[in-house]
C-alpha cells in the first residue's frame, strides 16, 4: 500500500453540501466517509449520501473523486454511494500505477458487497463508465442497470489530448491558481463550481505550494498517450457482455464525438443513447438532468416490490 493516499485532513470535506443543496432547492442529507480495507492491505474509499440501504453507485472519471456526484445525488434524492476509484481520492495508491477498468473492476466489487444493496444502478463517468462496464460483465448479480456518461471505446484523441495538456502542470502557488487552471480548460462548469472540486481534489504541502492529491496526475503524461491505449478491444469486450439495460449519456460538448457515437449504436444497438448540454463532466454541470434519468433508471428497472 502506498503512502501517497492523504486523507482530508485540512478541510471538512462536506463542508460544501450545505450551499450546494440550497443551490438545488434540497434538504442536507446525511453523509459519511467509508473505509474498506482490501485483502492486499489497500482502502478503497467512498462517500455515501443519504440514509437507507444504496441501489445506486457512482465510479467517477480519471483524475475526479467521489464528490464529483455530491450534487447529482442531491438532486436524485434517494441514498447513494460514490466510489473513490483506486489511486484517487482516500483510496490508496496502486504501487504499480496501473488504472485499468479490469483492474480497478474487483476493488468496486468489494465496495459494491460492502456498502450497497444490489444489484444496483452503476453509473460511471470516463474511466468509472469503463471500469462500470468492466464490472457489471465480470459480475452481473451485483447489477441492474449500467449508465455511461461520456465514455465509449475508441473515443476522439482530442479528449486523451487535452488531457494531457491539462495535466502537464502538476503542482501550483496556491489553489487558487490551480482554479485559474481547471477553468481555462473548462472541463467542468463556471469558477464557483469549480472551486468545490479543486479544494477537495488537492493538498497543501509543507511548503506551501499545492498539488493533485491522485496519483494519475503523476502518470497522465504516460496513461493517456494513444501508443498506451491497448485496452480498447477489452473494453469493447465488456460492454458487449453486459446484459443489464444500458444507457449512454453523451455531453453535447464532452470527448465523444459523432464517429465515435455511431461505432457505439452500431455495435450496441440496444443501448439507449441521451444526449446533454455539458462539456466531459456532466455531473457537475447539469446534475438534474443527469439525476432524473438515474431516477426513471432506477424506477424502471427496480424488481417487483422493491423501490
Amino acid at each position: 500500500m502506498s503512502s501517497d493516499s492523504p486523507r482530508h485532513d485540512d478541510i471538512d470535506e462536506f463542508s460544501f453540501l450545505a450551499q450546494q443543496a440550497a443551490d438545488l432547492g434540497v434538504a442536507v442529507p446525511a453523509a459519511r466517509r467509508l473505509d474498506l480495507t482490501l485483502p492486499d492491505g489497500r482502502v478503497l474509499s467512498g462517500v455515501a449520501l443519504g440514509e437507507g440501504a444504496p441501489r445506486v453507485v457512482l465510479l467517477h472519471g480519471a483524475g475526479l473523486n467521489a464528490h464529483t456526484w455530491d450534487a447529482t445525488v442531491l438532486a436524485l434524492g434517494a441514498p447513494a454511494v460514490a466510489i473513490d476509484l483506486p489511486g484517487h481520492g482516500d483510496s490508496s495508491w496502486r504501487d504499480d500505477a496501473a488504472y485499468a477498468p479490469r483492474l480497478l473492476a474487483p476493488d468496486v466489487v468489494r465496495g459494491i458487497e460492502e456498502w450497497a444493496a444490489g444489484p444496483v444502478v452503476l453509473v460511471g463517468q470516463s474511466l468509472g463508465g469503463a471500469t462500470a462496464a468492466a464490472v457489471a460483465a465480470a459480475r452481473p448479480d451485483l447489477v441492474r442497470a449500467v449508465m455511461l456518461v461520456d465514455i465509449v471505446p475508441g473515443i476522439d484523441e482530442s479528449g486523451p489530448a487535452e488531457l494531457r495538456r491539462f495535466y502537464e502542470r502538476l503542482t501550483f502557488p496556491s489553489r487558487e491558481d490551480l482554479l485559474d487552471h481547471v477553468v481555462a480548460f473548462g472541463l467542468g462548469g463556471g469558477r464557483e463550481q469549480a472551486r468545490r472540486g479543486v479544494v477537495l481534489n488537492s493538498r497543501v504541502l509543507p511548503d506551501g505550494t499545492v498539488e493533485w492529491k491522485h496519483h494519475f496526475a503523476r502518470i497522465a503524461a504516460s496513461a493517456l498517450a494513444p501508443a498506451a491505449r491497448t485496452d480498447d478491444g477489452e473494453r469493447w469486450a465488456d460492454l458487449e457482455a453486459v446484459r443489464a439495460p444500458l444507457t449512454l449519456v453523451r455531453g453535447t460538448r464532452g470527448f465523444v464525438s459523432p464517429a465515435a457515437l455511431d461505432r457505439f449504436r452500431s455495435r450496441l444497438p440496444q443501448a439507449d443513447v441521451v444526449e446533454l448540454e455539458a462539456p466531459h463532466n456532466v455531473q457537475e454541470v447539469a446534475p438534474d438532468a443527469l439525476a432524473a434519468l438515474i431516477r426513471s433508471t432506477l424506477s424502471s428497472t427496480a424488481p417487483e416490490g422493491v423501490a
